[in-house]
């Protein structure tokens, strides 16, 4: 990812940023970073504000092609500790988003898995593997997404009844409520709940205080949580008392 594109990335997560901090994560000038919030403010995806500039538009997603490159490795550690509960020939839901599509790369190596899923990228993840069956609905394609996002999928995950219901969110407010962009999403989500004998919801920490407008849900709701490593506050106190699994991928193997 381009460096605009990282700058870019990280305001619409923390819904500003500084120039200063942001000279000496990426290890260039003040002058260089004031040049490009210059050409996003003029793009009007950000607004100068003293000393650094805020996201306009807190209710849009960033092109898939940036969410599928940040933070890369950490989304591979989850989909690691997702794929490792899942066994071969089990019915697999899984949701649109990029750590799901990293989720769905990391169960090619299973076998005879029946997938449904309204995630493309995961769909032809998942179809590396000839064994696996791979169940798409129908309808207009999402671009540049790559996903269905419409009453069909909703209707096709209610039409099946997984093992393992997979998915990810938007963000994760600080009382602990699921967000996303689309309402469909949130009711595809509440498909996944009704229809799946255990949920998994896969999350990296750029999700914690991520805006989104929908709601529905709960952090607490999902059988298992797995993250890359725990959130600092205001989010901190989410984890205490979980009803379902931890997985923090960066403490395992440290004995923690």
């Amino acid at each position: 990812m381009d460096r605009r594109s990282l700058i870019l990335a990280e305001a619409q997560r923390a819904g500003r940023v500084m120039v200063d901090a942001l000279a000496d994560e990426l290890g260039v000038s003040a002058h260089t970073i004031r040049r490009d919030i210059n050409a996003l403010c003029e793009q009007s995806k950000l607004r100068r504000l003293h000393g650094g500039a805020e996201y306009i538009d807190g209710s849009a997603n960033m092109p898939y092609g940036a969410r599928a490159v940040l933070n890369a490795a950490s989304k591979r550690a989850i989909a690691s500790a997702a794929a490792a509960m899942v066994p071969d020939g089990a019915t697999v839901f899984i949701s649109i988003g990029t750590t799901p599509a990293f989720v769905a790369a990391a169960l090619a190596a299973r076998e005879a898995l029946t997938v449904i899923t309204n995630n493309l990228n995961a769909a032809m993840a998942i179809s590396e593997n000839s064994s696996h069956r791979v169940i798409l609905p129908g309808g207009e394609m999402r671009l540049p997404d790559r996903d269905f996002l419409n009453r069909q999928a909703i209707d096709l995950f209610s039409a099946y009844r997984a093992d393992f219901g997979i998915y990810g969110v938007g963000g994760i407010d600080v009382d602990g409520s699921l967000l996303d962009f689309h309402e469909e999403e949130v009711r595809m989500r509440e498909e996944f709940e009704r229809n799946s004998r255990a949920t998994i919801l896969v999350a990296d920490k750029t999700k914690f205080g991520r805006r989104a407008a929908a709601v529905g849900g709960r952090i607490d709701e999902a059988d298992c949580v797995i993250l890359d490593r725990r959130p600092g506050a205001p989010h901190a106190g989410l984890l205490d008392g979980l009803p379902g699994e931890l997985i923090v991928t960066s403490e395992q193997g440290t004995g923690l």
